[in-house]
Parts: structure tokens; sequence; C-alpha cells
């Protein structure tokens, strides 16, 4: 059925809370997709380190590689859900295959540089990018597709499933952290393995639920021949399977997905730019030079954020105390404390914005950035400091851990949720999807750069007696240029905010 063609109206199905029940089905889905990710997230640099027993270089290096051509697949997999598969097969199909990517990680081997398990655990993560780049692009568009454009129940849906998002990012690295640590590695990943396999049977279960919404805008499109009695529709099944060959040969060759993104980029910033001073009015340009300056500051967040998943992680398996209550926690329990905060956090944060903006109070959008960026860097040096009082020889207190986690969720909504505001406010509606694809992009660099940070932080420890003096210092470092940077940002943010011309979109 396409998506344009009798619609099944939400009061057939029937409502909960207000919203139709196929949020709920997205709800579920996504909060075990997202359960899958980060319980996997949480064990990997622990499991490159003690079990492949791979140097802090190496892991920071596979870890930086991972996550970023986990945010540059779902480019790929928007357009092709928008111009075959529509957005409900992409999602089973890219559920599908990260179940399979998690299941394979469950082959653990002997340990040490392993052959079979090695390349198992390569295939593996090549199927969870591949499948995350079906999923993640296209499961929050099909929430949009449930509501009419004017609807006001929009916003509170996304909340919604924002939360489902946090909701399993928390509980995948506390239960496959548990497990993965305690138990088993194979525990851990099997545990990802049965979350993600469950969101794919709810999201199956419920596709009468989601009102015919997501599917194909042309069915004949997807029956017609790609290749003698292949259709199109399996041929991108298969091809699709087939490209983790070429993911997982990326995986290995950190270089070449530094290229990757350094060439993405440049043509991405190189059309843009040609967008603006060749086809665009001033104020459209003045705008597109707004979303670049905001653009070039969104790889410098993530790059010092994502240390979570590796150097920090590292230095919390070895130089935090972690005893609560006569037990010591495992490490990678503590990935979900980025989680709690945000679900703690985000309707207060929220509610500021609203209360500031009726006082006239409400720092504008480069503002937000500014105070994101000094929130990072403010959370590296409590970290630093605390260690520091305790004591460098010493482990450090587990209040200062918490702190760290604390700023750095303040500084993400700061930044995360406005900066993708912002593109759709200062994107031309023929470049929308363009430019998110390219704040995605921007995520990857920020996520590749982290892997490089954690990588410096491994090489410049290898051998060293006290590691930590290394890591710290790196931090103290980053710290205060993330705070430095954050201060010009503030200054220049009222000149940025004047290249919007935000009091003239309603004109538009």
């Amino acid at each position: 059925m396409s998506a344009s063609s009798d619609p099944v109206s939400a009061d057939s199905k029937g409502t909960l809370l207000g919203h139709p029940k196929g949020l709920f089905v997205l709800f579920f889905a996504e909060m075990w997709e997202r359960f899958s990710y980060y319980g996997m997230r949480a064990l990997l640099v622990l499991y490159l380190t003690k079990h492949f027993l791979m140097s802090d270089q190496q892991s920071g290096m596979v870890y930086g590689a991972y996550t970023s051509l986990v945010y540059i697949t779902p480019v790929i997999g928007g357009y092709l859900a928008d111009h075959y598969l529509g957005q409900r097969k992409a999602v089973l199909f890219g559920g599908i295959l990260i179940a399979m990517g998690h299941i394979l990680l469950g082959f653990e081997g002997t340990g040490g540089q392993d052959a079979f398990a090695m390349n198992a655990f390569w295939m593996a993560l090549s199927f969870i990018i591949v499948g995350t780049g079906f999923l993640k692009a296209n499961i929050s568009a099909i929430v949009g597709q449930l509501y009419p454009r004017d609807d006001v129940r929009r916003d509170p849906a996304y909340t919604i499933f924002y939360m489902g998002i946090n909701v399993g990012a928390m509980l995948g690295a506390i239960i496959c952290g548990i497990l993965g640590e305690t138990l088993g590695w194979s525990w851990g990943f099997g545990a990802a393995a049965i979350g993600m396999i469950a969101g794919v049977i709810v999201f199956v279960l419920g596709k009468p639920l989601l009102l015919g919404r997501g599917e194909p805008t042309d069915p004949a499109k997807l029956k017609a021949s790609f290749l003698g009695p292949v259709s199109r529709e399996w041929g991108i099944y298969i091809l699709s399977t087939l490209s983790v060959i070429v993911v997982a040969m990326l995986l290995q060759n950190h270089d070449a997905v530094g290229w990757l993104l350094v060439t993405c980029g440049a043509v991405m910033v190189g059309y843009l730019l040609w967008e603006a001073f060749g086809k665009l009015e001033k104020i459209d340009r003045d705008r597109m030079m707004a979303a670049l300056f905001l653009l070039a500051l969104n790889p410098l967040f993530w790059a010092l954020f994502e240390q979570a998943g590796s150097s920090l992680n590292l230095f919390t398996d070895r130089h935090v105390d972690r005893t609560v209550l006569g037990w010591e926690v495992p490490a990678s329990v503590f990935q979900s404390v980025n989680s709690i905060y945000i679900i703690l956090l985000a309707p207060m944060f929220a509610a500021l914005w609203v209360a500031l903006n009726k006082r006239g109070l409400e720092p504008s959008i480069p503002a937000k950035f500014g105070l994101a960026l000094l929130q990072v860097g403010l959370g590296f040096l409590v970290l630093v400091w605390g260690a520091q009082w305790a004591g460098v020889h010493n482990t450090t207190p587990l209040i200062f851990l918490l702190l760290i986690y604390f700023f750095h969720t303040m500084g993400e909504l700061c930044l995360s949720p406005v900066g993708l505001s912002a593109m759709s406010k200062l994107a031309l509606p023929r470049m929308m999807g363009l430019m998110m694809g390219v704040w995605f992009l921007a995520t990857a660099a920020g996520d590749f750069i982290a892997g490089l940070i954690a990588a410096n932080i491994g090489a410049k420890s290898e051998g060293v007696t006290d590691a930590s003096l290394i890591t710290l210092g790196v931090y103290q470092q980053v710290g205060y240029y993330a705070i430095g940077i954050g201060v010009v940002v503030l200054i220049l943010a009222p000149f940025v905010k004047k290249l919007m011309h935000l009091d003239q979109l309603k004109d538009d």
C-alpha cells in the first residue's frame, strides 16, 4: 500500500495517552535497538583491550572508526528508504542485520589475536553499522508520519520517542555491562542480541498500528527487475548485505575512514559554499554561513564528549574507585549515567528555555553551542581536579566521574537537540535532507576525532608506570581548549545570530 493512498485513520486503531498506538510500537522498537547498541558500546573498548589484548591506541582507533561509520551509513539508508524501500521495510531490514551482528559478537574465541574470532568480530561490527544505517535514519521519520504537519502532538510525540532512546541506552549499559564483565563477554553481547530481536518482533507485530505509514511511495519500482529474476527490492537487500565486507575492510583501515570523512566533508562544504554564493539571495546566504559556523563546532564537541566510550571508559576501569555499598560496580555500567541524566534533565531544560524565552533571556542558538563547549571542557577539568585532590597515585573518588557526566550531559542538551532544530530553521526546504545529512556527517567526524584523541592517549601511556597522569594531562589540555573556544563562540554569538535572520523566518 502506498503511503499516500487510503491512509488508515488513527481513530480506527484507537489512541494511547492521546497518541496513535503506533507511536508506542516505534518507542519500544527503538528502545530495544538503543538497548543493544549502547549495551555493546559500553563493552566494546574493554572487550578489545581485555579479550583481544589490543593496546589502548588500537582500541581507540577501532572505536573511532566504528562510531564514525555508524553516523555515515544513515545518509545512504535514508536515501534508499526515501526513493525505494519506504521507511518501514528499511527499519525491519536494518533491525535484522543488527541482530545478526550482535549474535556474531558472541563468538569470542579463545582470546588474544585468534584469527577466526577476530574475523567474526569485524563482520559483527560491520553488520551492526550497515543495519544501523537503515534503522537509525528511518524509524524517527515514521514518528513524524503518524501526525499531520500542523498537529500539536508532534513535539510531545518526539519527546516520548526520545525518552525511549534513553531508557534503552540506560538499561543496555547496565544489563549488558554487568553480564559481560561478570559472567562473560558473550553473555553481554547475547543480551544485546536478545534486545534487538525483541525490537524486531515488536516492530513486526505492531505493523497494523503504524496506520500504513512508512510504506514505499512507488511499490512498482521495487518489483521491477534488478538483475534477471531478482527484483530491485531484493537487489538492495543483497547488495547491502554484501557491503558488510567493504565496511569490515574500512574498520581495519583507520586511515581510509579518515580520508573518506575528509573527502565527503570537503565535497559537502564546497557544495554548500557554491550554493550560498552562486544561487542564494543575501538572507539565505547569511543563514548558510551561520549553519556552517554551527556545523564547524559540532565535531569539536563530539570529539570530546565521545571519550565516554573509549578513554574515559578505560580510565573508569583502571583509576576510579567504583565500590558502592561494598560492590565494585563494573566500569561499563557507568555508560548508563549519561542516559539517566538526560531522562532527569531534559524536561528541566525544555522548561528552562521556555521560561527564559518569556523573559527575553533565552540564549541564542550559537550562544547555546558556546555553553555546550564550556560545559564539556569544565567536565574534564572537574575530573582532573578531583583526581589531583585525591592524589594521582590513589583511585579517583566516584563523585568526580559522576560530575564529568553531569556537565557533559548538560552540554549535550545545549547542543544536540538545538543543533538539529537550527539546521531545520536555516536550511531551504529543498536542502533540508542534505543539511541533516551534513549534520550527521559532522557528528561522524567528531566520533572519528574522538578515536584519534583516545589513540593518542593510549600511545603516550604505553610503557608508562602511571598512565593516569597521561590521561589526566590530555583531559586538562582539551578542557582548557574547549573552554577557550566556548568563550570565543559566546563573543561571536550575537553576530552569528544576526546572520540567522530569525525574525524573518515567518515571511519566507
